[in-house]
């Protein structure tokens, strides 16, 4: 294999089986469990990255199912999101996520720097709650529920959420260990059609982890649940702060 040959197929890793195809990145009848919950407002200065500026004291913790997936298959994740601005404009912070499929895992760091790691998060439907769970191994570190479908959301304040600008923070090693790449990444959520969203009373039960700690922005007040079901593209990012510039 001659070098230009190299060059041309380099888009992911391993070169001749790559762990995730091309995209664009389709997801259809995604499915969220989002659970807003007021935590330490110190706690979020320390944890989230400037130049992010944190809008208040809250957090969404979030459980999303995703059946079908371009290139990704079907698979299930959760973490913490936590609500920022940056440069005037309000968005979201990725904190944390956890979900059970290698190639939405290799293909999320790897593209766009989301902070993934191996867990076992489930999303489904327990006679009248939705209910999401997460393992890390065989201890249960978050548990989640609403009311299903108890009162149907505002659509246009949730598509407005949606359309909303997301951060992350990306760090790619070199080879000695030291950082090659840290960057603040924005992304959107492109060409959604919203399916459907509902609220209902909701509560959240964290526990610590070594590996996982969830529970270090600690649930003082749940402000809101929200369910949502939609079709979108998972838009390509772009650089928007250099750390080692």
């Amino acid at each position: 294999m001659n070098e230009s040959e190299v060059r041309s197929r380099a888009y992911a890793m391993p070169l001749t089986s790559p762990a995730y195809p091309v995209g664009p990145y389709r997801f259809c009848n995604r499915e969220y469990l989002i659970i807003t919950y007021r935590t330490d407002p110190k706690k979020l200065r320390e944890l989230v990255p400037e130049p992010l500026q944190i809008e208040g004291d809250v957090v969404k913790f979030e459980f999303i199912r995703m059946p079908d997936s371009t290139g990704f298959g079907d698979y299930t994740e959760s973490g913490q999101v936590i609500p920022v601005s940056f440069q005037g404009r309000k968005g979201s912070y990725t904190h944390c996520m956890f979900l059970n499929d290698h190639p939405p895992i290799a293909g999320g760091r790897e593209l766009w720097g989301f902070p993934k790691k191996l867990a076992q998060p489930t999303l489904k439907t327990e006679i009248d709650t939705l209910v999401g769970r997460l393992h890390y191994g065989l201890l249960q570190i978050a548990v989640g529920g609403m009311g299903y479908k108890h009162k149907q959301a505002d659509l246009a304040e949730v598509s407005a959420s949606l359309a909303a600008p997301n951060f992350l923070l990306k760090i790619i090693p070199h080879v000695d260990g030291t950082a090659r790449i840290c960057e603040l990444v924005e992304y959107h959520l492109e060409d959604v059609d919203l399916k459907g969203a509902w609220t209902g009373p909701a509560q959240l039960v964290l526990a610590s982890h070594p590996l996982a700690p969830l529970a270090e922005l600690p649930v003082l007040e749940i402000v809101s649940g929200i369910h949502i079901v939609a079709d979108l593209t998972l838009g390509l990012g772009k650089v928007v702060h250099d750390y080692l510039a």
